[in-house]
Order: structure tokens, then sequence, then C-alpha cells
């Protein structure tokens, strides 16, 4: 089925070229099928790159999907350009009135900082509040996924003395639970970050489930019992570059960063990194979308 968004939003093209049913919206006004409303808050510098990752995963599944993008009111993006933002952004302002099936929060380069520092905090909070009584289910990535934990439940965050960095091997903890449907009994997900949450706080929680768990990178997927959060610390949206471009952006602004781990073919960063989430992405995005968001949501968001 396809997704719905802009026609002249930049992912369409690309999208098209990879064979991922891309409709525009006065298409799909002609159909008589609800779509899922599904809200991304993109906190991410490069926004058209984070929308073609995630629209790329939301895209490939049985299930149609109508976007709505949406930026900070009190923070201005300094890395992509006004009319992109303008042409196809909202604020929150704009969209509180409404009910959606699913909300996606991305992550942001700001997690060393504390949360109250941050300059949108107390905005994201609204969001976040907001999502409780107007989103079926809400998704949380990175950065994202600790400013949910700690809001919802405040769980805090610990910076590490070094990046966590590459591509980490991952046990499941509850193979019955409906959002790893279809994962193998490893999965492989790519992490950025400095800072992680302790698995013994989440144990804590007895409203939250650890799901996916690393012993190199640490706590990966946790959900709520009644499946409307989902926290995600790692990448499964990133390209097969992303990592690579991370790496060499840190070495040319002199930072100590590690190769990132089990990520370029023969540990050498001059080789073509190997993809091993691809797989994972694409089941994650898609049980999320079936079993926490369709199976979950009324027919009428009023």
């Amino acid at each position: 089925m396809p997704i719905v968004i802009p026609k002249k939003l930049p992912a369409v093209k690309i999208l098209q070229k990879e064979n991922i049913f891309v409709m525009n919206d006065k298409k799909a006004m002609k159909q008589d099928i609800r779509p899922l409303k599904i809200l991304i808050l993109n906190l991410m510098p490069n926004k058209v790159e984070t929308e073609t990752q995630l629209l790329r995963l939301l895209g490939n599944t049985p299930l149609q999907t109508e976007v709505t993008l949406i930026k900070t009111a009190t923070y201005q993006s300094k890395n992509t350009a006004e009319d992109h933002l303008e042409s196809f952004y909202k604020t929150f302002d704009e969209v509180k009135n409404h009910n959606f099936d699913g909300l996606i929060i991305t992550g942001a380069p700001i997690e060393t900082m504390p949360f109250e520092d941050v300059s949108y905090w107390e905005e994201l909070k609204k969001i976040m509040e907001y999502s409780k009584s107007n989103i079926t289910s809400t998704l949380y990535i990175c950065w994202g996924s600790q400013a949910g934990l700690y809001h919802h439940y405040g769980i805090q965050k610990y910076e590490k003395d070094k990046k966590i960095f590459g591509v980490f091997e991952h046990d499941l903890f509850n193979k019955t639970n409906p959002l790893l449907r279809g994962f193998d009994d490893e999965a492989y997900i790519p992490h950025s970050r400095y800072t992680t949450v302790l698995k013994e706080d989440i144990d804590k929680i007895s409203d939250l489930e650890l799901l996916l768990y690393s012993e190199n990178s640490g706590v990966c997927l946790v959900a709520s019992k009644d499946r409307r959060h989902v926290f995600m610390s790692g990448h499964v949206e990133y390209d097969f570059n992303s990592l690579q471009k991370e790496y060499f952006r840190d070495i040319e602004k002199g930072l100590d960063t590690e190769i990132p781990k089990n990520y370029f073919k023969n540990n050498d960063p001059k080789q073509e990194p190997k993809v091993k989430w691809r797989s994972t992405a694409h089941l994650l995005f898609a049980n999320w979308l079936n079993y926490f968001v369709y199976q979950e949501t009324p027919f009428e968001l009023k």
C-alpha cells in the first residue's frame, strides 16, 4: 500500500526509484479507505535525509499511511532550507487540535545536554503530554527515546566514557511480543550516541518491558505494556552510509572517534560498509504500524 506525502517533497523521487509506492494527497482522496495518520516530529539537523529514511520504512508495509511533518516553534533549524520547512512542515500549534494514529519523535544531536537546558524542552513536553490522549502509539528514536523515558517515567540518562558507535548484536528478551514478530534470534542495529539508560532502571518500572538488549551497546528497545510508547535507542532507519559519514565528519573535526564496530568490511574505513540491519528495520516498523497502531487505533479518530 502507498504512503501519502506531498507531491513535491524531495523524498518522493528517491523513494519512487526504489519502487516504494508513493501517492500524493489528491489521488489518495479518491480511495475508499482511511489511511493511518502518522505525525513525525523531526528533530534531526538534516531533515530531508531523515524524512527519506523514515518514509522508506513507513511506505514498505501493506498499510496506507498519511504523514504530517512537524517542527519545533521554539528552535529554528540551521541545517535545512527555510523554504523546505515552510513548504512541508507545520508547528505543534497547527496540529494539536487533531488526533493521529501514530507519532514518531526522532533523535537530536544534543544528548549530552541536560534535558531542561534544551531550548525546546518545554515544547517537547507539551507534545509528549499530548501524545498520551491524542496518539494511539508513539515511537521515540535515540535521544527522543531518552527524552520520552525521562518525561514519562523519570528514567535518567548517563554519559559514557566513549561514543557508542557501530552496528551491535542484540538479544531478544521476549520473542512473543508482537513488536519482535518475525525477528531472528539476534538483531543487528546501528547506534551512534554518547549516553545511555540503564537496564536496572527499566526493570524497576512495571509498566515497561525490555525487548532488545546488547552487552556492548546496552538498552535498545523498550515498550510500555499498553503499547502506547515504544523507545528505541538505536537507528534502524539509518542508510548504509550514515555511520560512515558520521565517522569521517568526526575525524575532520579532530574528535577521537573510534572506527564504528562491525560496520566496515574487514574493519577498514576505506572499504564499503556492510548492511546487517535492513530487514530488522522493515520488520520493526511494519510490526509497530500493524500491532501497535493499526490494531489498536479507532476507525474514527475523533
